[in-house]
């Protein structure tokens, strides 16, 4: 049987029993007006709203897109309303369980439909990033000479998991997580829409926002706690789903955390604070509140990578990494996979040796800046690269500092107006103390200073 045949099974068992569907795939919208979201993929004229033939004139819309973007945000629901759109068939297959064998499949029966029956085929393949090289290669042909639309769908950067020719081939188009307000649309759209709820029962204030807390910019995850809350209120005899209702239906208690309020800076600000604290179980402690209450996982990642440079710094110069590298795996993954990273950076940087000293000097030379102590830069050290230059005296008596023995040469950096300060103050803790020693040594080599002594006068 070719995979197909499954899809069309599936879609004849909710033609005859739609109400058997889950609620999400009731909701799937029908029409890209329909689509949730997305809004800078359906402006007119756009390669999606050429793809299902809207507009007239002008090249035909592409023959391969890849959808890439995190979890529950529409890609499945473009693929179809892209077949549906354009009486194609539609063909899905998943990466984590088809292969060669099965993809061999799907465009040989596309040939024979196309030339057959004209009938072109649009095959929608997700977790794309999950086949191999190999498997890949075995998808150039059918793109290449369009018998197949090929919709592939993936969660991870393209341009690391897909191979280079089908990405040359494909029009790579970014899908962005979903709002609140996109999520909130939906759940009104469902609550009263025939396909959905019908007005069987309404949602409490309380209870929306706890399910948009819970949703976390999942669509599915959206309408399945829905779903879930609708019967059991239904179960009760309600009319409507209450907070306590949905927290029992979906398992979850209610968090009081507004993303938007007070409590979203006080609860970032205390994950901050417990961090410099070295307070490692208070730091897990405010992170899975944020978690829990559906804080975007960037935001996070943002303050722990400002906290390793403003409260560690060179005291483990290696926190700044862990925190970059962390905001990166938190953008490639998503939650929920991304709270382990999170999780892992939180606790690197409450347990890592603390330092505010390059905080504390940009802000020192800021102030000087802002203060009008910004003098002429030394003519030894102007630009001398140009005509003329060494008529002004541009870089006269410039000692390069590789043919000095040690590599520090002595002369004057600084303007006159900020000549002698001292900015840098480093720690003794942790590798920090490395640079405490190396700072002394070569301000004494540029300066004549002695170690320890202050000349800043500010």
């Amino acid at each position: 049987m070719e995979p197909d045949l499954f899809t069309a099974a599936a879609e004849d068992r909710q033609e005859k029993d739609p109400a058997a569907s889950p609620l999400a795939v009731r909701m799937r919208p029908r029409t890209l007006d329909e689509v949730v979201g997305q809004a800078h993929l359906l402006k007119l004229g756009s390669p999606l709203r050429r793809l299902v033939g809207e507009g007239s004139g002008g090249p035909a819309g592409p023959s391969s897109v890849i959808l890439w973007g995190p979890p529950g945000i529409g890609k499945t629901t473009l693929a179809y309303v892209v077949s549906q759109a354009t009486n194609k068939r539609f063909v899905e297959l998943s990466a984590i369980t088809a292969g060669v064998k099965e993809v061999r499949a799907v465009i040989d029966g596309a040939r024979r439909a196309s030339g057959g029956y004209g009938k072109e085929t649009v095959l929608f393949l997700d977790e794309i990033h999950r086949f191999s090289k190999a498997q890949q290669d075995s998808l150039l042909p059918a793109v290449e000479n369009r018998w197949v639309t090929l919709v592939a769908a993936t969660t991870e950067n393209p341009y690391f998991s897909i191979i280079s020719p089908l990405l040359s081939r494909s029009l790579l188009l970014t899908l962005q997580a979903l709002t609140d307000d996109d999520l909130r649309g939906l759940i009104h759209r469902a609550l009263t829409d025939e396909r959905g709820l019908g007005g069987a029962v309404t949602l409490h204030e309380d209870a929306e926002a706890h399910l948009l807390r819970i949703a976390g910019g999942d669509a599915r995850r959206a309408l399945t706690a829905l779903e879930a809350g609708a019967g059991s209120a239904i179960a009760k005899g309600e009319a409507e789903i209450t907070l306590e209702t949905l927290e029992g239906a979906v398992d979850r208690a209610a968090v009081k955390y507004d993303r938007d309020g007070d409590q979203h800076y006080d609860v970032a600000s205390a994950l901050i604070k417990s961090i410099r604290g070295s307070d490692v179980d208070a730091t897990l402690h405010y992170l899975a509140r944020m978690i829990e209450a559906g804080e975007d996982p960037r935001f996070i990642a943002r303050r722990l990578m400002i906290s390793a440079s403003e409260d560690i710094g060179l005291a483990d110069p290696t926190a700044l990494q862990t925190a970059v590298a962390g905001a990166q795996a938190v953008a490639l993954i998503g939650f929920p996979e991304a709270r382990i990273t999170l999780s892992q950076v939180a606790v690197a940087l409450a347990l890592a040796p603390k330092s505010n000293a390059a905080y504390l000097a940009i802000d020192a030379a800021l102030a000087d800046v802002r203060a009008g102590l910004a003098g002429p830069v030394p003519a030894h050290l102007r630009d001398s690269h140009y005509k003329g230059a060494q008529k002004l005296g541009h870089g006269q008596g410039y000692v390069y500092p590789h043919d000095v023995p040690g590599g520090i040469a002595a002369q004057q950096y600084a303007p006159d107006s900020v000549h002698g300060k001292r900015y840098y103050e480093p720690t003794r803790y942790g590798a920090e103390a490395r640079y405490a020693d190396v700072v002394e040594r070569v301000r004494e080599r540029l300066r004549g200073e002695q170690p320890g002594k202050d000349t800043a006068g500010g």
